[in-house]
């Protein structure tokens, strides 16, 4: 199986590039720009030309949740048109597309986790646009499998767990949200249950198509996932702990959703997978980027 990443550089796809040799029957290709601009047509057509993929994986994105508030038109011409125009392409060769979207479509309202099928409300633009991207993706494709992942995290790029483990490491005192609940995700895990999801969507029926929800197991605020950094990292076990603080004590552009934990019920349902607990992923991660190069 021949998968085509859209994004490059970004934490996903190189967990793609890292995993994937590792699976005998896969060979990847993560292709950034300037080769493949998903906002620029040629762009595709070309990368679709070179390197006739089975699926096509979507990772590319604006992620810049704050700055999105500033610049929706430009969030807006990546995650939701430039999403379309890649799943168009692939539908012209009666290709899958695998594409990523966020927790963030939900307005964090709810008393128990998120399903596929309950009502999105995002607040900020960063989430507006990546809703309208999921509807760009579903109309342009008929073989479409939407995952809705949340906070990921990996050695790769930046991402939060870096953040925290090189600024405590620096001495520095940490004051963490503890009241924003949500799904913590280490990459690696996740794109293994994606190039999984990629394999059987070769041989895939129309029940299959959809959207789906993919995250780590169990639950966390901020604050759980930088105590887990601390207890995962041995030079920090003794050290002063990070403050629990609300999320009014550290006001960002973008609100985010108080609450948005993913049940992923249905994706062990149709696929058979469930991604490890999150705490295995932080143990992972600050492992990996606590070892010398």
């Amino acid at each position: 199986m021949r998968l085509l990443i859209a994004g490059g550089q970004g934490q996903v796809a190189r967990a793609l590039v890292e995993v994937a040799p590792s699976r005998s029957e896969i060979t990847a290709f993560a292709v950034g720009r300037p080769a493949l601009d998903i906002c620029q047509v040629a762009t595709i057509e070309r990368a679709l030309a070179d390197i006739k993929p089975n699926v096509v994986i979507n990772t590319a994105a604006y992620t810049n949740v704050d700055q999105a508030e500033s610049e929706p038109e430009r969030a807006m011409a990546l995650n939701r048109d430039g999403a379309g125009m890649l799943a168009a392409a692939a539908a012209r060769r009666g290709i899958p597309i695998l594409h990523l979207s966020t927790d963030y479509v939900f307005d964090g309202a709810a008393v128990r986790p998120y399903v596929e099928t309950d009502a999105t409300g995002p607040l900020t633009v960063y989430g507006r646009t990546k809703l309208e991207g999921e509807e760009a993706v579903k109309a342009a494709n008929a073989k479409h499998v939407i995952l809705r992942t949340a906070w990921v995290y990996s050695p790769f790029g930046r991402n939060f767990v870096k953040t925290i483990l090189q600024r405590a490491r620096d001495g520095q005192a940490l004051r963490i949200v503890d009241d924003q609940h949500g799904s913590p995700t280490y990459a690696p895990h996740l794109v293994d249950a994606m190039i999984s999801i990629g394999a059987q969507l070769c041989d895939a029926t129309g029940d299959v198509w959809g959207i789906y929800n993919a995250a780590g197991s169990g639950s966390a605020t901020w604050h759980d996932v930088a105590t887990a950094i601390y207890d995962s990292a041995g030079d920090l076990k003794d050290s002063i702990r990070p403050a629990a603080i609300s999320t009014a004590e550290y006001p960002t552009p973008a609100k985010r959703p108080a609450f948005s934990e993913l049940d992923c019920g249905k994706l062990e349902q149709t696929f058979g997978l469930k991604l490890p607990h999150w705490r295995n992923g932080v143990a992972d991660c600050v492992a990996r980027l606590s070892t010398p190069a």
